[in-house]
């Protein structure tokens, strides 16, 4: 939800900018980069996972070089939709390591999930995992051949 009394302006879009780009940016680095003092930027940083604005900070991590070489769009349609089924269903994903992002969606489908795995039998153990004790009308995954955009930092001073 969005907090209307919230006041944005350009310096703290840049600092948002600046943190998806790369949140370990030393404080020096970050102020000097917006046009800040340090003691500035710091405060407006603090204000800003304060608000929730920023919910945190994470490494980007290369899930290839791991081993995780299979990402998968799982596409599901259900024939429930009360809101006991959607909230099982949805403790019944989260707890799926392979999961890495989960949507309601509008449209012909009404959920989508993102996962990372390790090969076919990987995304074969997680589909026997998906569709135990849960009755889903279609699952349907759509395998990536290639990663183009992902992850990207939003510009949002491009986007205002």
């Amino acid at each position: 939800m969005i907090d209307n009394s919230l006041k944005i302006d350009e310096i703290d879009l840049r600092i948002l900018t600046c943190m998806q780009r790369d949140s370990s940016l030393s404080q020096r680095d970050l102020a000097e980069q917006v046009g800040l003092s340090q003691n500035a930027c710091w405060r407006r940083l603090q204000r800003l996972y304060a608000t929730g604005v920023i919910k945190g900070s994470r490494a980007s991590i290369d899930f290839e070089v791991l081993g995780f070489d299979l990402t998968v769009i799982v596409m599901i349609r259900t024939r429930h939709h009360s809101k006991e089924w959607s909230e099982n269903f949805r403790k019944h994903v989260d707890r799926m390591p392979e999961v890495v992002d989960f949507y309601r969606i509008g449209g012909d489908w009404d959920y989508l999930i993102k996962v990372i795995t390790k090969g076919m039998s990987g995304y074969d153990a997680f589909y026997q995992k998906l569709i135990t004790n849960f009755d889903l009308a279609t699952v349907t995954g759509y395998f990536s051949m290639e990663a183009i955009i992902s992850n990207r930092a939003v510009d949002l001073m491009r986007m205002r």
